[in-house]
């Protein structure tokens, strides 16, 4: 069975009493259990919203989603699922370490320190444990967000553009960083992308969308090894995604 199985998923929204959008038409993906799989489309193209519906945060109009065969408000109750945003979400009152502490402290558990102290040391952010949010950069800000969604060893990662406030030198040094965190858990992982590049750096494959109303167009299998070169074989398939994007 997948880790998660996405299955004739449609989304519509209504705009008033008479009028509807469809978000997400026939969604059908397969992720593997360890597998690393990007979203890739158009702004507006449904992939947030398709991210939301397998974390529990909205349902789907038509279709269905399971994780490792349950639907997904039971992994979302379990506190098995680990969800990092573009904004990063950290209180800024709080420390790293007390954020970090946070996840623990929702589910009702002990805080586990030396867990907290290996995922600090596991994102680079050794010395920065008593530092607030204001005194990070902003790569380190989205490090401390990515740990805290590890905290509770999560059965699943959801990344929603995790690194698209990010500048570009930046956003190349956490996918670096990331790709890096992956491959020492191997943690199942779905993530939402506007980049090309990204996907393709980060993931195993690359399901690619359509404009509204979202649809999967084409999925890709990422034939490099990791770490990735960016080679002239690589950019040649950066290319032909890109064409697969244009309208």
């Amino acid at each position: 069975m997948a880790a998660i199985q996405i299955q004739d998923v449609s989304k519509s929204y209504n705009l008033n009493r008479k009028e509807s959008v469809l978000a997400l038409k026939g969604i059908n993906l397969a992720v593997a259990d360890g597998e690393f799989v990007a979203l890739l489309g158009p702004s507006g193209c449904g992939k947030s919203t398709l991210l939301h519906l397998v974390a529990a945060l909205d349902e789907p109009s038509n279709g269905s989603i399971l994780i490792d065969g349950n639907p997904p408000a039971v992994l979302r109750n379990q506190h098995r699922l680990g969800i990092a945003f573009q904004d990063h979400a950290l209180l800024p009152w709080l420390t790293v370490m007390a954020n970090l502490a946070l996840p623990f402290k929702i589910a009702g558990r002990p805080v586990d320190t030396s867990r907290l102290k290996h995922l600090i040391n596991l994102v680079g952010l050794q010395g920065f444990e008593q530092a607030r949010p204001s005194q990070l950069s902003g790569g380190m800000r989205q490090r401390a967000a990515i740990a805290r969604s590890l905290c509770l060893e999560p059965a699943l990662l959801l990344l929603d553009e995790p690194f698209g406030a990010l500048d570009a030198v930046t956003r190349r040094r956490m996918n670096i960083e990331l790709q890096r965190i992956w491959q020492e858990r191997k943690l199942t992982t779905l993530m939402v992308t506007h980049s090309v590049d990204e996907a393709l750096f980060l993931a195993d494959r690359v399901a690619v969308m359509s404009g509204r109303p979202g649809s999967i167009i084409q999925i890709v299998d990422v034939p490099f090894e990791r770490p990735r070169p960016r080679s002239e074989e690589f950019h040649k398939l950066a290319d032909d995604l890109t064409a697969l994007l244009e309208p």
